[in-house]
This record gives C-alpha cells, structure tokens and sequence, in this order.
C-alpha cells in the first residue's frame, strides 16, 4: 500500500467520523444542539432555526459531500 492510498483511508475515516458526529448534534423531536447552548429559548416563530443550527446544516451537508467524494475516490484508488 502507498502513502496515497493510506492517506485516502485515513481522510475517509476522518470524514466518516465526522458525519455521525455531526448527524448526532441534529435535535430530534425535541433538543438538540440549539438547547445545549441555551438557544432554545430564542427561537423566533418567524425563522424556525437558531444560527448555529443552520451553520451545522451547512457543515453536515458540506462534509457529506467530501465523504460521498471520497467515497467515490477510493474506488479508484483501491482498484
């Protein structure tokens, strides 16, 4: 195994990591992560989200799309 290789499996590791870390914040029913910082409480009816729940939508959805691409990179770099 090359060192391009084994970094390609680390990065993925990495990101995979990352992803149930980030899915896991996300509130559920109820909570989640605007109630651990106190921002439930100020949620406006008009926005339905608090600015740091949108910012890890953003981040979950960004680091996503760099495990789905490195999904995809690894079975070229594997084969």
């Amino acid at each position: 195994m090359d060192v391009f290789q084994a970094l390609a499996i680390i990065v993925h590791i990495a990101l995979s990591i990352s992803v149930i870390a980030l899915v896991l914040l996300h509130s559920g029913k109820g909570g989640g992560l605007s109630d651990v910082f106190g921002g439930g409480m100020s949620t406006s009816s008009l926005t339905g989200s608090t600015i740091v729940e949108r910012n890890l939508d953003r981040l979950t959805v960004i680091i996503g799309v760099l495990f789905g691409a490195s999904t995809f990179g690894l079975t070229f770099v594997l084969i």
